[in-house]
């Protein structure tokens, strides 16, 4: 069972606890689990799922009320019903895996990609615009996607919900293509719907808000921002779950936060004095800080003001969490480095909400510190501190690590300018993302250089897998002024446990890349294992080599 399939099933848990006893502590529960499945689907990129969560969150929370208030009368369960029904039948539409390409062997023995999501995109447009529609649905499918062109008026297909749904209007969008979109939305809530050709004009935005679409992107925008937002949509890594540090000197207090964010899916750690602070957040790394007011030896501002004197700490979120109902001294709380003040006696909902928000915002902001910004990935830091991270599970049974140098980069740029290079580079990062599992780190490692790894899977398997990407980036065509361009890569491969380290493994790559390029480049090449057989005297299972 998946991780949606066990979430789904605490959700109708709760509301049939509820509908059983009509207890308002288990409506109290019933909502906290609809948040925090609103957060998880926030943060898994199906803003269809997210919008029908918030939707049923907003019915829960009206009806909140106090305890005489419960149960709740016949009409509005029913309504609660519908809207848990109509949300569970999308989430669970949204689990199969879409066919694979034709043209992409699986190694023999390996798994399918593992896509919590199909990845089916369609294209609606319009008479005028399928040949536009054509060229762009060959683009997406070369990235792993498989895509179906529909034209305006003409019926939907049947199956299964696809991943995301691209609308092509013809000059202006006539009131039949709002309902078109609108027929679309209801049939499919957990689609992303993407509407290309939009006037930067808010009423038309807001209007085709209104209708179902979820992003607008102008028409001269084109092909790169709508592959930047179907990639969007997909995860190379889950994330992790949200951390919070508990600062609290009284136990059954700390208890009861605890357990009220375990709840909403969020780990804490508790602590009673301040004086551990500094030893509890280097050990624990949390995303947030609830914090006591006052506590013995100092009080919850001094602790705050202390740790903004270090830098690793300046931004991360501190929330008050204290019965103090002074507005002066919560004003000045927050001036002296707090972020938000909660009062004691606390709303369960309301304090998950505030920790979540302020956490998202949190990591987003991290994100740009760890990502790459020309293709998204995870960057040269980030990406050995993620290598490192799954060298050192306990539990792990094969790893390989490929190190991909792209061919002749100098020369792309130095012939047809930094921009065409730019999208060399933007293409074979979207081609990885595209054709690697969710499970997959892939990290830009510097320059044209890509940092790939790839769990429970043996070295032939790794190999199969990008060498099937390494033919298919050497065929496509970047489109530049001079006319078409064409390029390959190179790459090394290493394997645990032959390596077992995170650096052993990158140098061993890197080391099979060079041997790679000393070869004539566009190969694989293989690491060997201190004290195995020279290179020339193995059999080599990477022999495959083909001429630029």
């Amino acid at each position: 069972m998946n991780v949606i399939d066990d979430r789904l099933n605490v959700l109708r848990a709760r509301w049939e606890n509820y509908a059983r006893s009509g207890s308002f502590d288990q409506f109290v529960e019933f909502t906290i689990i609809v948040n925090s499945l609103t957060e998880y689907f926030n943060r898994m990129r199906l803003p269809g799922l997210v919008r029908m969560c918030e939707g049923l969150e907003n019915l829960a929370l009206a009806r909140l009320g106090t305890p005489e208030s419960h149960p709740i009368s016949d009409e509005d369960a029913t309504l609660l019903q519908r809207q848990i029904d109509t949300l569970l039948g999308a989430a669970y539409n949204m689990r199969p895996v879409a066919p694979r390409r034709r043209n992409q062997q699986p190694a023999e023995g390996s798994r399918n990609a593992e896509w919590i999501k199909p990845r089916q995109v369609w294209l609606v447009a319009a008479p005028s615009r399928r040949g536009t529609a054509s060229a762009l649905g060959r683009q997406i499918d070369f990235f792993g996607f498989l895509t179906e062109e529909i034209v305006w008026g003409d019926p939907l297909p049947g199956g299964d919900a696809p991943l995301a749904v691209l609308f092509m209007p013809g000059q202006e969008t006539t009131a039949a293509e709002h309902r078109k979109i609108a027929e679309v939305r209801a049939r499919y809530p957990a689609s992303q719907m993407v509407y290309l050709g939009a006037e930067l004009v808010i009423d038309d935005i807001v209007a085709l808000m209104r209708s179902g679409i979820d992003i607008t992107i102008p028409a001269e925008e084109g092909a790169n921002s709508v592959l930047n937002c179907i990639f969007d949509l997909v995860q190379n890594f889950r994330p992790e779950k949200f951390r919070v540090l508990v600062v609290e000197d009284s136990p059954v207090a700390g208890k009861l936060i605890q357990r009220t964010l375990a709840e909403n899916g969020i780990d804490s750690r508790a602590i009673n004095d301040p004086g551990w602070l500094l030893e509890e957040l280097r050990a624990y790394r949390p995303d947030l800080i609830l914090m006591d007011m006052h506590m013995p030896r100092f009080n919850g501002v001094e602790a705050t003001r202390a740790l903004r004197q270090i830098s690793a700490y300046r931004a991360l979120p501190i929330v008050y969490l204290s019965s103090e109902s002074n507005i002066g001294i919560q004003v000045e709380a927050l001036r002296l480095g707090g972020d938000q003040f909660l009062n004691k006696p606390f709303n369960p909902v309301l304090l998950a909400a505030v920790v979540k928000t302020k956490i998202a915002r949190y990591r987003e902001s991290q994100h740009l510190v760890l990502h790459d910004g020309l293709t998204g990935l995870l960057n040269h830091t980030a990406a050995k501190s993620a290598l490192k991270a799954m060298v050192e599970k306990p539990d792990i049974a094969s790893l390989t690590v490929v190190m991909i140098d792209i061919d002749h980069f100098k020369s792309i740029n130095d012939t047809y300018g930094h921009p065409v290079g730019d999208q060399v580079i933007r293409t074979l990062a979207w081609l990885l993302k595209g054709r690697l599992r969710s499970s997959d780190l892939i990290g830009r490692y510097g320059g044209e250089e890509f940092l790939v790894a790839l769990p429970d899977i043996t070295p032939a398997q790794a190999y199969s897998v990008i060498g099937h990407i390494r033919e298919d980036f050497s065929s496509l065509p970047h489109v530049c002024a001079a006319g078409n361009v064409f390029s390959t890569f190179s790459a090394g491969v290493a394997s645990w446990p032959d390596f077992t380290t995170a650096q052993g493994l990158t140098e061993a790559a890197d080391f099979a890349l060079l041997e790679a390029k000393q070869r004539g480049r566009n190969q694989i090449r293989p690491a060997h294992a201190r004290g195995a057989a020279s290179p020339a005297a193995q059999p080599n299972l990477f022999s495959e080599n083909i001429s630029p």
